[in-house]
Parts: C-alpha cells; sequence; structure tokens
C-alpha cells in the first residue's frame, strides 16, 4: 500500500510538474502599464505603488490590466558579488518589498533590462550576468521583464536575447519575456519560443504620424510597419507596435480612439504609458473600452490584417472566436469619410477563413458607440471623422 501511495504520488507530481512546463504564458496580449512614456527616468517606489493603486481604483484592472511595469532607471550599479543594486534612495524599501505590495492589489510586477553592457539610460545593463539577473528577479517576484537592445555591442541578437530567454526559464518562476530590439533584426521570424512578445518598431511617440529625428515614431507609422507581420503572431508570441500614448497629450481624443482600436485590432500587447492617477474620464473610458479590448484579448489569438486600402481609407478585419469577427474602418484622411459600404459586394477569405455576406447574415455592433446597429443585409452608412475610426463586432445572425 505504501508502494502504490508513493507511486501515485510521484504520478500527480510528474502531472503538475509537465502542466507548468507546458503552460503557456501570455496566452492573450499582455494588458498593463509602463512608466516609460510619462516619466522616463523619473520613477520611485511612491510612484510605481500610486500606479499600482490607481490602476485599481480607475476600473482599469477590472478591464483586464494586470502588470505594473518599471522601465529603465531603478537600477544603479551592482555590488561586489556581481547583484545589481536598485536606487536606494528611489527605493528605499528595496524592489521586493515593491512586488510584494503591488501582487497584494492582485496585479503582477515588470521591471526593465537591456542585453548590452548598459541600458538605453547608461545604468547596469545585463550582459554577463543574464542567469544571476534572472534569479534575482525571480527571488524579488518579478513576473514581466522587458529587455532593451542598446549598448549590445555587436552582439547576434538572436543569441543575447535566447540568453536571457533561457535564463528566466531556469529561474523556476514564470516570467513573460518582453523582446525589444526596436525591429532591428526581424525578432518576428526568430522570436517564438525565446520570448511572448517582440517589438516590430523603432519607439512609439505621441502623434498621429510623422517621425523624429531620434528614431520615433507616429501611431499611422507604426501601424503600417506592423501590418504585414500577421501571420507572426498568436498565443504566447505577439507583434509588439509598443506600448499606448492614449492620454499624454499629443493626440486629440477622436486620434487617441484610433490609437486604441487599432491596437486591439492588431492583437497588440496594451501597455498603458499615461499617468493612471490624473487621467481624465475620456482617457479612462477609451483605456477601459471593454467591446474594444475583447477583440483585443480574443482567445482566437489572430492579428488583425488590412483587408481593403484605398489611401486614405482603409478597412482592416480580424477574425474572432466563435465565427464572429471585427472590422475597423479606419480614416487616414485630414477630412471625414463619408461611408456608404456593401457587405455584399466583396466576401472575406484570410488563411482558413472564408466569409461572404449573401448567405449569412451578420449584426452589427458598434463598439465605441456600445450599440447595436442593424446587420450585412443592407449597406452600412456612417460619417467617419478625419483621423478616426467605426470599428464593428459582427456576429451570425441566429436562424
Amino acid at each position: 500500500m505504501k508502494k502504490l501511495t508513493t507511486l501515485f504520488l510521484l504520478v500527480l507530481f510528474s502531472t503538475q510538474l509537465f502542466a507548468q512546463k507546458t503552460e503557456i504564458l501570455a496566452p492573450t496580449p499582455p494588458m498593463g502599464w509602463n512608466s516609460w512614456n510619462k516619466f522616463g527616468c523619473n520613477v520611485s517606489e511612491k510612484l510605481i505603488k500610486e500606479m499600482a493603486d490607481a490602476m485599481v481604483n480607475s476600473g482599469m484592472a477590472d478591464a483586464g490590466y494586470q502588470y505594473i511595469v518599471i522601465d529603465d532607471c531603478w537600477q544603479v550599479s551592482r555590488d561586489s558579488a556581481g547583484n545589481i543594486i536598485p536606487d536606494p534612495t528611489r527605493f528605499p524599501s528595496g524592489i521586493k518589498a515593491l512586488a510584494d505590495y503591488i501582487h497584494s492589489k492582485g496585479l503582477k510586477f515588470g521591471i526593465y533590462s537591456c542585453a548590452g553592457s548598459m541600458t538605453c539610460q547608461q545604468r547596469p545593463g545585463s550582459r554577463g550576468y543574464q542567469f544571476q539577473d534572472a534569479r534575482q528577479y525571480a527571488a524579488w517576484g518579478v513576473d514581466y521583464l522587458k529587455y532593451d537592445w542598446c549598448y549590445n555591442e555587436g552582439q547576434n541578437a538572436k543569441a543575447a536575447y535566447k540568453t536571457m530567454s533561457d535564463a528566466l526559464k531556469a529561474s523556476g518562476r514564470p516570467i513573460v519575456f518582453s523582446i525589444c530590439e526596436w525591429g532591428s533584426n526581424k525578432p518576428w521570424e526568430w522570436g517564438k519560443g525565446i520570448g511572448n512578445l517582440w517589438r516590430t518598431t523603432g519607439d512609439i511617440f505621441d502623434s498621429f504620424k510623422g517621425a523624429i529625428n531620434w528614431g520615433g515614431k507616429g501611431v499611422l507609422d507604426i501601424i503600417d510597419l506592423n501590418a504585414n507581420l500577421w501571420s507572426y503572431a498568436g498565443p504566447g508570441h505577439w507583434n509588439d507596435p509598443d506600448m499606448l500614448e492614449v492620454g499624454n497629450g499629443g493626440m486629440t481624443d477622436t486620434e487617441y480612439k484610433t490609437h486604441f482600436s487599432m491596437w486591439c485590432m492588431m492583437a497588440a500587447p496594451l501597455m498603458a504609458g499615461n499617468d493612471l492617477r490624473t487621467m481624465d474620464d475620456e482617457t479612462q473610458k477609451i483605456l477601459t473600452n471593454e467591446d474594444v479590448i475583447q477583440v483585443d484579448q480574443d482567445e482566437l489569438g489572430e492579428q488583425g490584417f488590412r483587408f481593403i486600402d484605398y489611401g486614405d481609407q482603409e478597412i482592416w478585419v480580424k477574425f474572432l472566436e466563435n465565427d464572429e469577427l471585427a472590422v475597423c474602418f479606419l480614416n487616414r484622411a485630414d477630412e471625414p469619410w463619408k461611408l456608404n459600404y456593401d457587405w455584399k459586394k466583396v466576401g472575406i477569405s484570410h488563411k482558413d477563413h472564408h466569409v461572404t455576406f449573401h448567405n449569412t447574415k451578420y449584426d452589427l455592433r458598434d463598439l465605441w458607440q456600445h450599440k447595436d446597429i442593424g446587420n450585412t443585409s443592407k449597406n452600412l452608412t456612417a460619417d467617419i471623422p478625419a483621423h478616426g475610426v467605426l470599428m464593428l463586432r459582427l456576429t451570425p445572425e441566429k436562424k
């Protein structure tokens, strides 16, 4: 009997261990908040705690946001044993205490490092310390690592990121791995199995379109770079067109709705980058629009694609579970788009999906107005504002 009990426990342990090893990290695109876009290097224990509080109090946690991520500048040096040292002035209680606080709020904690010898802000990077840092992150209770590419000194990107990936996997703690090498080495071609998400472009900046000298790109420019990479995205491995700028002041509310809508159509990670403590009602409504978030978080895990390109006007489609789909009419122009769309004119074929609107009617739901607006049996007419979107969810009509 004792032998049978021992055998049963061994089988149970092995089954649990196998389940842990095969569990997919980031089965849907990660959602959270990152300090960089709004605060840059001005991070502190007090700020991060207040952001965790605000994520809960604002309704963002209820909407699906989980991660509170400190970007660059939390670290200052290494000790004689090579251990990474947080800034003792800005983080007087230490990183583990901060992680514990964030976990006590029902949230998850993320941190930043770099594959180079220094981070982008010339703090200590992880090159040569990958396994040591990964063990430290696990001991602190880190759930997410953003890993940058500054001062990389000519390393092979795939090899560098695989080293840290292996270190995280050996740490004994599941840690979502965010590859941030700006799309320079086509990480979509090699990132699956190494990271859970990978940047596909240079950094975003708070503008609807355009680029600036340090490489920052506006929303439309990033969309264009990310658009054709849909085949590389899926559960546990996502294209990352960079963090959200919603609420940071450089765009109109209409443009922020477009920014958020298109990130959700592209199954992008949703990492807010604004001040959660002081956001206005409109920013909060955009970031917590559950109808739109559900498109991003759909468990089928397909990235949307550009279905029709009229130049300044585009139609995007994202297939969803249960034979549903999201359709987003994107107006890139500086003038309104007087839409008159005949659903029956063109069917949709993509991968293994084939949809026509002749035999099956689909009910239409406007995801920003939160209301049903008819079905595909007749033309869709709408006035879409300059730089705006009309975002719909299509559900097969019940017979």
